[in-house]
């Protein structure tokens, strides 16, 4: 499942609840603490929450409880191989020759 295919799935106006963790998606579609896609006091339906999950009061054993309904698949690599920070890198540095070029004169 892709995460615009997960962002699909959040828990509004009948749609089902699904949440991702660690590269598994689970369906909280029928826990009361996820209605309307929603765990208080902000966790979304129909994302990502590995991060979220860190900083949990408490442990992945209970999302692990929810059923199992795909895997996430990974962003597709960017095609340009980093150019852009390569890009933004050599514009810095202009910038920064230019200012010092600026001051000594």
């Amino acid at each position: 499942m892709t995460a615009e295919e997960l962002a699909k799935h959040d828990g509004k106006d009948g749609r089902k609840a699904y949440i991702a963790v660690n590269g598994t998606v689970y369906d909280v579609t029928d826990s009361p603490r996820w209605e309307d896609g929603l765990h208080p006091p902000d966790h979304l339906a129909g994302q990502d929450l590995t991060e979220e999950l860190t900083k949990a009061p408490h442990v992945r054993a209970v999302v692990e409880r929810f059923p199992v309904v795909g895997t996430l698949e990974e962003a597709p690599e960017t095609t340009n191989g980093g150019s852009g920070k390569i890009t933004l890198g050599i514009i810095i540095a202009a910038v920064i020759v230019a200012v010092i070029i600026f001051l000594l004169l």
